[in-house]
């Protein structure tokens, strides 16, 4: 697709990546329609880059949240985009987490945004060719210490784009799963950075993930991995898991060490 010629709906556009790709789509002469919980945050945004741009205030895991996004990007003149890239993490061992935080990061990562597509997608068909994209993470291919529940989200999310990209493989619409590795947003905590710094996992500037991700957009690629060597990492846990097994074992100290004192 043509930069230019895209009409997105953008959940999470006031995330670390979320801010990135909407500066890059908007440089290319994009319409986007901002979707968050934060009305403030997204005013900001709004005034921030001046032009084709519109914001809607929702909560999109209640109902009525999904149909003022409905409703706005029915006023925005429709849309041949859907970016979903609103989501959390919570980093941290499985039985540190409460029951409500593990309920809210699948309710906001996988329910809300099946509920959302599937509300959009007739708007989305009007368009003829049209794009669902969605943000997962290297984490949807790699179960990863530390991350049990992030991961479980993003493997789901990652099911999912394969399943509805299959759905739909007699229209003209297509659907992108986009994979980034880690990267440098609030999303990540201080224990995090250091943890990685420590493993020497490298993280990615979140301009630099949205530069990829408008590259996807211009190929229409169905999949997309960031990041060398986890494009490696997610080919060989699919072919050799006991092999990444026996690497992630090795780290296992250094994770539950980060993990166990994270405040």
């Amino acid at each position: 697709m043509k930069i230019s010629e895209c009409r997105a709906v953008i959940t999470g556009a006031s995330g670390g990546i979320g801010q990135a790709l909407v500066s890059a789509l908007l440089a290319e002469g994009a319409q986007l329609l901002l979707v968050g919980r934060h009305s403030a945050a997204l005013q900001a945004l709004a005034q921030t880059h001046s032009g084709n741009v519109a914001i809607v205030a929702a909560d999109i895991r209640q109902t009525s949240g999904r149909e003022d996004v409905l409703a706005a990007a029915q006023r925005f003149g429709g849309i041949n985009t859907l970016i979903n890239a609103a989501g959390v993490n919570h980093f941290g061992l499985l039985e540190q987490h409460e029951e409500s935080a593990i309920a809210e990061l699948i309710e906001l990562n996988v329910t809300a945004t099946l509920q959302l597509t599937h509300r959009l997608l007739p708007l989305l068909r009007q368009q003829g060719r049209a794009l669902v994209v969605n943000l997962g993470s290297t984490f949807g291919s790699i179960g990863y210490p530390g991350f049990t529940a992030y991961c479980a989200s993003k493997f789901a999310l990652r099911g999912f784009s394969e399943a509805l990209r299959r759905e739909l493989a007699d229209t003209p619409m297509k659907v992108i799963y986009f994979a980034p590795r880690a990267t440098r947003t609030s999303m990540n905590s201080s224990a995090v950075v250091s943890m990685n710094d420590q493993l020497k996992v490298s993280m990615d500037d979140p301009h630099t993930v949205a530069a990829q991700l408008l590259a996807t957009l211009r190929r229409e690629d169905e999949e997309r991995y960031l990041g060398w060597p986890e494009q490696l990492f997610v080919r060989l846990n699919s072919l050799l898991p006991r092999v990444v097994d026996q690497a992630l074992r090795k780290q296992l100290p250094i994770i539950l060490r980060f993990a166990r004192n994270k405040a």
